[in-house]
């Protein structure tokens, strides 16, 4: 059933939707005006149809390239204004002035000149639509980020935005009434100054009241010239990437069949209120074709929104939108019995049905796509609206223009010539079948597209709860210490620091005046000296758990790993692993062999007996009976002891352990009695340890940790740090700080003879799905064993 209830910590003020809105009216606007406007160049400055299918298509191709790139830019700038702002603003100026500059045409400065004229302007225009439109669209999408809020704030905007297409058909009867202005030449010119001043101001709006984060300190991509060049290369990479997500691809395709169809056959209206009611008769037509399309938006404004929300609520999006478009086809198939000659009043009923069709199809996609953004996150570990977005509007760009170019396509096809006042035979009615018939076919396709979207309310909810879980750090005893809080690491030196806390190893407190090249000579010294044990990464590229393992890739990797470790530790014995122990033993390394506990109480059953013969068979010399089951919330302790007790009989002189957060051996300390062994993982990555106190927040953790063994000899089993992935409150993924943390973490090992096994040894490009990109980036070597570090 679904779940209306909207958590108020995740509400929008009502304010910031209102602002969010008003920049969608700016956006509906341009678009808009500049269609009827679009005439003028054709009907009044003499363009002949060729150079207004290129006014019409080159403008709107440049848009579609520049939409990725200004999606990159926008995703990754760090600044105290956030990502969005700063380019909404600028995109606003650049739209406004060029759009009044654009219509400054003269009928005396001659054909060619005005082309070329109103073409380059057309460039500098699209250009501010991209800088405008790319971070706007994105804003919308990360204001809110639940299910039921993001389709009240599209709502909120589309019910805005309307007014636009409600207003734009009254500039007809405005630029053709001679009481008005002489021309509609000079109307263009005038009227251009108020509208482009207008939208600029509303679309500056977003800008200046919609709130945002700063990014100065935000792990994403520098914006060199390089970078952005080389965003070209990742569009295509892009692409690819996003339309991997199903529900995404669904989305796009979907918006294309019924975008497309439309505005295609769009333009067929004023031809057939004209030409089929009124005998060919613009005058005796007089405001019926303005009244076509203002009724219309009025329809969309008043009716279509406020339905397609109610539905959305009640029923999930994907209903609300299936429901929407088989009505939006009764009103196509209405339009067909309801042109009537002689009675055009009578197409007014059918325009509420016909609204549906576009009329709740940004309302809900636009809101659609936030969710897909958010799961795309949580697979990736990036939050990429800017990129989405751009995709997703190059869909509808892209039918924008081909539908441009179909609609000349089917009016030379049924013989219509606007410019003879009586049609040929048949004409008329090839377009009207068109009109009705060929928009009917779309929204059938792409309702049998989304038929199986399966990103449901209570999916999109998982994956925001997932997301939060991730963001959110763990419980660390070095945090409630605060031993260091009245240290200023921007000043302090490595002395000082030894002489206030003596009781702390370190290394250098601080590496960012070390030359690169410097940090990664100090790095291969340290990993020369070798490791005292490592986590073995099993699986390759592709594949997963529950994958079976060969041992002719075990031996590979092994093999890469021996001049660099005493010990492996592995995490399971079924599936191809339980070969590990006796290959890693014939290498002559040491063994910590775990046993994979999860909810699955057959798979533990064969894990226990596995991990039991391996020791048997004496290739075993440390026992993990599970890993982080506690932090998994898999298990309870009580389950977990009595695992540990049946290997303990097994046993012999092996001893046997748990491993888990370090935490847990002091909140459980009937757990932590029952091991002969303490195994302890400790990330403080993942409890947001800034690099430089990484080292000092590793030993907390330690000491932590031995105070709860109670005299039991503790072993570090996985600290480490990732290459790339989400900032972890002030943890930055990076390269230059794996090195870091390396050489922190091996010099002190070293000198208190800790044993520390670093994960990992490989990166794992399963975890993606778990972990974002964080999760596939902890290894010394990447997934096609090449040494990262070199």
């Amino acid at each position: 059933m679904s779940q209306t209830k909207t958590l108020s910590k995740n509400r929008v003020p009502f304010g910031q939707k209102i602002a969010f809105g008003i920049g969608m009216l700016a956006n509906q606007m341009f678009p808009a005006i500049l269609g009827i406007f679009m005439v003028v160049l054709v009907q009044d400055l003499g363009f002949p149809g060729w150079m207004w299918g290129i006014l019409f298509f080159l403008p709107r191709i440049f848009d579609c390239f520049t939409d990725p790139v200004m999606g990159f830019i926008s995703d990754n700038t760090k600044s105290k204004w956030g990502r969005r702002r700063q380019y909404v603003f600028i995109g606003a100026l650049l739209m406004g002035i060029s759009f009044v500059i654009m219509w400054q045409l003269y009928r005396e400065n001659g054909l060619d000149y005005n082309f070329t004229y109103f073409l380059l302007w057309s460039f500098v225009f699209y250009l501010g639509i991209t800088i405008f439109g790319v971070p706007y669209v994105a804003m919308g999408y990360e204001m809110s980020n639940d299910f039921h809020e993001r389709t009240d704030i599209m709502a909120i905007a589309q019910w805005i935005g309307q007014w636009a297409w409600v207003i734009a058909p009254w500039f007809w009867v405005i630029m053709y009434d001679e009481s008005w202005f002489a021309s509609a030449e000079i109307a263009t010119r005038e009227l251009s100054i108020w509208v482009g001043i207008g939208c600029m101001l509303f679309a500056m709006v977003p800008a200046i009241f919609i709130k945002s984060e700063s990014t100065i300190n935000a792990d994403y991509s520098p914006l060199t010239i390089k970078n952005i060049g080389g965003s070209l290369k990742e569009i295509g990479k892009g692409f690819k990437e996003a339309f991997r997500s199903k529900p995404f691809g669904q989305l796009c395709i979907a918006t294309f069949l019924i975008y497309n169809t439309f505005y295609t056959i769009a333009s067929f209206s004023f031809f057939i209120v004209v030409y089929y009611l009124f005998g060919g008769d613009a005058g005796a037509a007089g405001l019926w074709p303005t009244l076509f399309g203002s009724v219309g938006a009025l329809a969309t404004t008043f009716i279509v929104i406020p339905i397609i929300t109610a539905m959305s609520k009640k029923m999930g999006k994907k209903k609300a939108f299936i429901i929407s478009q088989a009505i939006s086809i009764i009103g196509y198939i209405m339009l067909w019995f309801l042109f009537i000659p002689g009675k055009p009043y009578m197409f007014l009923f059918a325009l509420p049905f016909f609204s549906f069709g576009i009329g709740s199809l940004f309302t809900l996609m636009m809101s659609m796509t936030a969710d897909v953004i958010d799961l795309d996150e949580l697979n990736t570990g990036q939050r990429r609206e800017g990129v989405f977005g751009a995709i997703y509007w190059w869909m509808v760009k892209f039918g924008f223009a081909i539908a441009g170019g179909l609609t000349g396509v089917i009016m030379s096809a049924v013989g219509f010539n606007p410019d003879l006042a009586t049609q040929p035979e048949g004409a008329v009615l090839g377009l009207r079948i068109f009109y009705s018939g060929f928009p009917i076919i779309g929204t059938l396709i792409a309702i049998y597209v989304m038929w199986n979207y399966d990103l449901t309310e209570e999916r999109a909810n998982e994956i925001s709860e997932a997301l939060e879980e991730r963001k959110g750090m763990k419980g660390s005893g070095y945090q409630q210490t605060g031993l260091l809080s009245n240290v200023n690491f921007e000043e302090v030196t490595e002395a000082d620091f030894n002489v206030k806390h003596p009781d702390f190893f370190t290394t250098k407190v601080d590496f960012t005046s070390m030359p690169p090249k410097a940090l990664k000579t100090e790095f291969q010294t340290v990993f020369n000296k070798g490791m005292s044990g490592i986590c073995f990464s099993a699986y390759k590229l592709g594949q997963e758990p529950g994958d079976p393992i060969t041992e002719t890739q075990i031996r590979e990797r092994l093999k890469i790993l021996k001049p660099h470790t005493q010990w492996i530790r592995i995490f399971s014995c079924t599936n191809g692993h339980g070969s590990i122990p006796k290959i890693a033993k014939e290498m002559g390394l040491k063994t910590l062999v775990g046993a994979w506990l999860s909810n699955d109480l057959e798979e533990n059953k064969a894990e226990i007996e596995a991990l039991i013969t391996l020791m048997k068979n004496n290739l075993v010399d440390i026992a993990a009976v599970g890993n982080e089951v506690l932090y998994r919330g898999e298990l309870n302790d009580e389950v977990i002891i009595e695992y540990i007790r049946e290997v303990k009989k097994e046993a012999k002189y092996v001893p046997v352990g748990y491993v888990d957060s370090y935490y847990e051996f002091a909140n459980r300390p009937h757990l932590t009695a029952e091991c002969d062994i303490i195994l302890a993982n400790c990330y403080p990555f993942w409890e947001g340890a800034d690099i430089r106190t990484s080292g000092f927040h590793l030993q907390e953790m330690y000491r932590s940790t031995l105070r709860a063994a109670q005299g039991k000899r503790v072993i570090i089993t996985e600290t480490g740090w990732p290459s790339r992935g989400e900032v972890v409150g002030a943890a930055v993924p990076s390269e230059e700080n794996v090195l870091q943390y390396f050489i922190k973490t091996q010099l002190w090992a070293a000198q208190e003879k800790v044993d520390v096994f670093y994960f990992s040894s490989f990166d794992e490009s399963w975890k993606i799905h778990f972990e974002g990109w964080a999760g596939t980036s902890w290894g010394l070597w990447d997934a096609n064993e090449d040494f990262k570090y070199q």
